[in-house]
């Protein structure tokens, strides 16, 4: 009898282990550029908070911002060997995972957040597809605001920008030739290394939306802004599908829903951000640089010949056609 009641006893034993196990909250680690304390790092905290309110507090979420385990190559590395589970990316690490997100980095594509928005909304399950495929799950997209030319010396024709050392992204080796084919001197950086190259004169322009140049300071070595926008600067939240098949589908559901709750913030927010930036910073020193009709011309000219070669050697056609379609469908209804 006594092994029966040893039995017993251990088994009353484990019984509650058992179920506080089952009460543990199943953690996300979500990596991020973004800053700490930021518009976007704010909006990403809440939705946590929304994610573990809905679900009970089974599922939570830690976010790592800043850039502290990785720019966005070594983030989506990681993301494939299963060291983070999501991560709120720009273009230039979801095009890690698939080429088709590069139609957000040609410039001067869209012309509006309202055609940019209404063309990823079309665009949506095609993208969610070619994720899914690359075992990746598509929750909110994410915007940056929109994309000007920061420089330590005014530049207003292209000529001049070619002189330059231009920030681009370290392991986009794609967008480096590309800025080498048209005659730009292109440098690779990871992004935190940005101000120490500003500094030291390492490079002397980078591509920024208002928004990131004022919380990251950028501008102060780069003070002069092109009025010209090159574009918004996208993103999206992803998870992988093995961490996203941990959790349960009511959950799922629920998550997705504070997931498209952040985005309809950002988009409300972020627009308005881009404009109230340039103030603030022109308030302490920098020089918002007028491109004349004439150059901005030939700034539009260089946009084309980087999207040509963008449909020719990166971005699928069906894409393409596809982003293409829509944008003219956005625009011949608002005429």
């Amino acid at each position: 009898m006594r092994p029966i009641a040893a039995l017993a006893a251990a088994a009353l034993l484990v019984l509650p282990i058992r179920a506080a196990a089952q009460t543990a909250p199943d953690v996300v680690k979500l990596a991020t550029l973004v800053p700490d304390g930021s518009v976007w790092d704010k909006a990403l905290k809440g939705m946590g908070a929304e994610w573990t309110a809905a679900t009970q507090g089974r599922v939570a979420l830690h976010i790592y911002p800043g850039g502290v385990t990785g720019d966005e190559p070594d983030i989506v590395r990681k993301m494939r060997i299963g060291q983070i589970h999501a991560a709120a990316l720009t273009i230039v690490g979801l095009s890690q995972i698939d080429d088709s997100f590069r139609v957000f980095q040609i410039p001067m594509f869209f012309q509006s957040y309202p055609e940019l928005f209404t063309v990823i909304d079309r665009m949506e399950p095609e993208f969610k597809k070619r994720l899914e495929a690359k075992g990746f799950v598509l929750l909110n997209w994410g915007h940056g605001g929109w994309v000007h030319l920061f420089t330590r010396t005014p530049v207003r024709d292209i000529d001049e920008l070619k002189r330059l050392k231009i920030f681009v992204w370290a392991g986009d080796d794609r967008a480096v030739q590309m800025w080498k084919a048209n005659g730009f001197t292109p440098v690779a950086l990871a992004s935190t290394d940005i101000l120490p190259a500003l500094q030291t004169g390492m490079i002397d322009a980078l591509p920024s939306p208002p928004l990131a140049a004022n919380l990251l300071q950028w501008y102060r070595k780069a003070p002069y802004m092109a009025d010209v926008g090159l574009g918004p600067l996208a993103g999206a939240l992803v998870m992988t599908k093995s961490a996203w098949g941990r959790i349960a589908p009511a959950d799922q559901a629920a998550i997705l829903g504070a997931c498209k709750k952040a985005e309809a913030r950002l988009e409300r927010d972020i627009p308005g951000q881009d404009s109230t930036s340039v103030t603030e910073m022109s308030k302490r020193g920098l020089t918002v640089v007028h491109i004349a009709p004439a150059q901005a011309a030939a700034w539009r000219a260089t946009a084309e010949s980087f999207a040509a070669q963008l449909r020719e050697k990166t971005v699928p056609k069906d894409i393409m056609d596809l982003a293409e379609r829509e944008r003219a469908a956005y625009r011949k209804g608002r005429r």
